[in-house]
């Protein structure tokens, strides 16, 4: 057991709280979640994030069981890698609004899909992270494969267009072919329905299943980049929580402004470069965590600013 457990164990009480809150509470009732509601809690989860970096700032050394570091250093830490995992999701984002569009998934069950996504996502982090930071803490050589990864991964999203075919989702047609599927969303939130004495399954839980296996792959991405920033399990699962936890408001905020970010996807690609070299030279260069977090910053904002600067044509 860390030394820090109890830290483990009242971050996740306050995850739960918070879930069950917005489930329970917020959208017991299905509705269709407006700008308005979306800016405020992106605003919200922001300033929480705030907050728990102060908590670092103040008691680092006991929250993350970490005596090498100063508690400035575990609160940078932190909140770079919280920029880091945010701003990877926003380019998500994009995947997200295709699968809705693909599967005409009506706008007020877009948040209920979300919220049982971000649930699947946090246990697949999870595993990710602790087997990432154990591999690490074994092999030092898989630094190298990271760093590696970052590199190519960075330069493939430098020449992505976004151009994904949800239809051709593996698991999705594992189940089209063997499970028993309604063709519209008649039964609401549910996954499940029962048709004459038949269980089958909804057409929302395809939806569900999809974007569950396409977080998968961007885990893939994103958590190597976390563990470039620091290997301290606690700010990388901390940092990404933060991150997953006020994923759907972000959706719903910049739901209508996506197509306006189009060059995100270049300033995406560049920080991912940027923490995998950054990871293949920590042996001979450790870089200062405040320089690492103003690069990624600066080039983050210069992506947007371009972006609204220049603005996409469109296409006639």
């Amino acid at each position: 057991m860390p030394a820090n457990w109890l830290f483990w164990v009242l971050f996740h009480v306050f995850v739960f709280a918070a879930m069950a809150l917005d489930l329970g509470v917020l959208h017991r009732n299905t509705h269709e979640v407006r700008f308005r509601e979306a800016a405020i809690t992106t605003a919200i989860w922001v300033a929480l994030a705030g907050v728990f970096a102060l908590l670092l700032y103040h008691h680092g050394h006991v929250m993350a069981a970490d005596q090498k570091h100063s508690n400035a250093t575990l609160s940078l830490e932190f909140v770079t890698g919280y920029l880091v995992e945010e701003s990877l999701s926003i380019d998500n984002l994009f995947v997200f609004l295709l699968i809705f569009k693909f599967f005409q998934v009506p706008r007020e069950l877009h948040h209920h899909v979300l919220f049982w996504g971000i649930v699947g996502a946090l246990v697949a982090r999870a595993v990710f992270i602790f087997a990432g930071v154990a591999l690490l803490s074994r092999f030092h050589w898989v630094v190298y494969i990271f760093g590696a990864f970052l590199i190519y991964a960075g330069f493939g999203l430098m020449r992505s267009t976004q151009k994904v075919d949800p239809g051709k989702n593996p698991v999705l047609r594992f189940m089209e072919k063997h499970v028993r599927v309604t063709t519209d969303y008649e039964s609401g939130k549910r996954f499940f329905v029962y048709r004459d004495g038949v269980r089958y399954a909804t057409r929302l839980l395809l939806v569900l299943i999809v974007v569950e296996t396409t977080d998968i792959i961007f885990a893939i991405d994103s958590i190597p980049a976390v563990l470039a920033v620091t290997r301290n399990p606690f700010i990388v699962y901390t940092s990404n929580v933060f991150a997953i936890l006020g994923l759907r408001s972000l959706y719903f905020a910049l739901e209508g402004s996506m197509q306006r970010f189009h060059f995100l996807h270049y300033g995406l690609a560049v920080v991912l470069i940027f923490v995998g070299g950054k990871m293949l030279t920590s042996e001979w260069f450790e870089m200062p965590i405040a320089i690492a977090l103003g690069v990624i910053a600066i080039v983050l904002a210069g992506s947007v600013a371009l972006s609204l600067v220049f603005p996409k044509q469109q296409e006639i």
